[in-house]
């Protein structure tokens, strides 16, 4: 049985315990999935490597999942823009049913090795994309039939589950497995199993972006001034690393087209 839907024995009371006591348990576990992230982080490495190559080619990153963890994907995908500046597209997320299963269950497109492969063909996958399938049993037949057909085009593939010897952990070029075990609810894998590839998803695309250059020191030199919070963050960035007042930050960026790495005087690399 896939440990993903083992009875956890630390929860077999989990209706009969007080607030307190199911607050505790679930921090417990949420911990362990923490630890489990920390077991993997060879294999995220080599993920990271692996999309700061082919993102450097001009290809991109691919998220495709289903259920939870399609949703997560596409989360990590629609804030790169924001976070790191970079086009739109460049990291993309692909999920079973489409927007509408982004609020709504969509199980039975998790189970078409047909959509998983004509939604790939709709964004234009090509050799150059790095393709990450989620799927926390590693058996969802999309996200299966997503990276075999992206293997088919000679694209770098990784696959993020929380089973050992699953399909997709045998199928991907690249496996990360963060073994978090059984659930506090049963099979609820939108707990600890998605809060660690949360975690792996994070790491994915900050660190390939810092790779890149959208990352300066620590501060995120790419932001746009799309609104006021935006604005003053920018203004904050500038003050800091150029040591000067606000109000000097301000007008240095005004004087850049409001661009952090026109202030820096060529400080970048």
């Amino acid at each position: 049985m896939l440990k993903t839907e083992m009875r956890n024995p630390r929860t077999t009371h989990l209706d009969r315990m007080t607030t307190a006591e199911m607050l505790r348990v679930i921090q417990d576990e949420n911990m362990n999935a923490v630890r489990a992230v920390d077991g993997c982080l060879d294999a995220v490495g080599r993920a990271v490597d692996t999309a700061t190559a082919c993102l450097r080619k001009g290809g991109r990153l691919v998220y495709v999942g289903a259920g939870t963890s399609g949703r997560l994907g596409v989360l990590d995908a629609s804030e790169a823009c924001p976070t790191f500046g970079v086009p739109e597209g460049t990291i993309v997320g692909v999920m079973a049913g489409g927007v509408e299963a982004l609020h709504r269950a969509g199980e039975p497109e998790e189970d078409s090795s047909e959509f998983g492969v004509r939604d790939l063909k709709a964004i234009g996958l090509a050799p150059a994309d790095c393709v990450v399938g989620i799927s926390a049993a590693g058996g969802a037949e999309y996200v299966l039939a997503a990276v075999e057909y992206a293997k088919s085009l000679g694209c770098a593939t990784v696959g993020l589950t929380c089973n050992e010897g699953s399909p997709l952990a045998q199928l991907a070029g690249i496996a990360i497995v963060t073994d978090t075990g059984a659930e506090v609810v049963t099979g609820s894998t939108r707990m600890k199993a998605g809060t660690a590839h949360k975690l792996v998803l994070n790491m994915l695309s900050t660190c390939s972006m810092a790779h890149l250059g959208n990352v300066y020191e620590n501060m995120m030199v790419n932001l746009k001034p799309t609104n006021a919070k935006l604005r003053e963050r920018m203004v904050g960035i500038v003050a800091d690393m150029r040591k000067v007042g606000r109000d000097e930050a301000r007008t240095l960026l005004e004087r850049a087209g409001w661009s952090i790495k026109g202030t820096l005087n060529g400080e970048m690399k």
